[in-house]
């Protein structure tokens, strides 16, 4: 087993099954066609799907600290790695970018944020608190994020619309506040589910996976290190069910129940890799995951490059994914199985070019 200080191959393997996931339900061979799981909740409640993006938003804090504290025991001051963090952060935010304007490339309908976006946004501001704050601060400042949103979006008044309504989307601070503030093209018109003020609760989602992280590198025994991270997942769990009569599970408004169930489940996956791969070693049978994991932002933004070739009529003159589902159900497939091995052979897609720089050694690091 590695040195848990160095590398954990389980976090590798949990980051590639995270980016395997959100290719899968981000590519379906067809949208009329997805099982429920795979589908995120319309507004309040949680399916698997909903689990993903916070899932690496998770683990971006755990590697925060495995990579910064790695790269101090290197030698490097604060000011060198405020510059590295910087760069990755502005890097991973223009990729973002790019992937919203490709191919068309129409700048009069960009989108400021999203996934990388947020990734960006949450990677940066983590990574300075890593490196200006205590761990005890930093919990402080997690927990009353999470308190302040609660408070703000379930009785702060809203102007000329009176008191917030999480029960449905319209009537809250995050739609208000996107409405008039946030620039550029909005994904639910207006309002965007990384918009501005549901950015705050994200950062929270990061700063428990550095407190996951932090249990990593201590220099406790290796038995008491699991034995943290499960009592951390099972107190985040029961938080996050108590908390969702106070603010309902939400994952496009990012809630603060929402951060502490997911959070909870993100530590126990975590806890169960480290258990299952860095333990007792079985990583050969997760090496597609380990593929993806160690090139993550890499395989996600080809996803979003290639989904013009396989899903878009303006190369071929007509869908591959659309003629693939039509032609599977035709044959006696059911409709929702044959979407489903689409967004599997898109992976597999996605997968040899990711695979050919593992073999190389080759990691692109944003």
């Amino acid at each position: 087993m590695e040195n848990l200080n160095t590398r954990l191959l389980s976090l590798d393997i949990l980051r590639g099954l995270t980016i395997i996931s959100m290719i899968i339900v981000n590519d379906p061979g067809s949208w009329d066609h997805v099982y429920a799981p795979l589908l995120h909740a319309d507004w309040n409640g949680l399916t698997p799907t909903d689990y993903v993006f916070p899932t690496f938003i998770f683990i971006v804090g755990v590697s925060i600290v495995l990579s910064l504290t790695k790269q101090s025991e290197r030698g490097l001051d604060r000011n060198q790695l405020v510059k590295k963090v910087l760069w990755r952060s502005l890097k991973i935010y223009l990729v973002g970018v790019f992937l919203w304007l490709w191919p068309s490339f129409n700048f009069s309908s960009i989108r400021w944020v999203g996934v990388l976006p947020r990734i960006a946004l949450v990677f940066m501001i983590c990574a300075f608190l890593f490196l200006y704050t205590k761990r005890k601060v930093q919990v402080i400042i997690a927990s009353v994020i999470l308190v302040l949103y609660w408070l703000v979006m379930k009785y702060l008044p809203l102007p000329t619309i009176g008191m917030p309504d999480l029960s449905e989307p319209g009537k809250n601070w995050a739609n208000y506040i996107d409405q008039l503030y946030l620039p550029g093209f909005l994904w639910k018109k207006t309002w965007d589910p990384e918009g501005i003020l549901s950015s705050f609760p994200a950062v929270a989602s990061g700063l428990l996976g550095m407190m996951a992280g932090f249990i990593l590198v201590s220099k406790a025994d290796l038995k008491d290190k699991l034995l943290k991270l499960f009592l951390m997942a099972g107190t985040l769990l029961v938080l996050g069910d108590v908390f969702q009569y106070l603010m309902p599970i939400n994952k496009s408004l990012w809630s603060s129940s929402f951060v502490l169930m997911t959070g909870g489940i993100s530590c126990l996956l975590l806890a169960l890799f480290v258990y299952w791969v860095d333990i007792k070693g079985h990583v050969t049978r997760f090496k597609m995951a380990r593929v993806f994991g160690t090139n993550a932002i890499f395989a996600y933004t080809l996803a979003g490059i290639f989904y013009t070739f396989f899903y878009s009529k303006k190369l071929w003159g007509f869908s591959l994914s659309a003629t693939f589902v039509e032609q599977a159900i035709n044959i006696g497939v059911a409709p929702k199985l044959a979407s489903l091995v689409y967004a599997l052979l898109y992976v597999l897609v996605i997968w040899i070019p990711t695979h050919q720089l593992y073999k190389r050694k080759i990691f692109i690091k944003l």
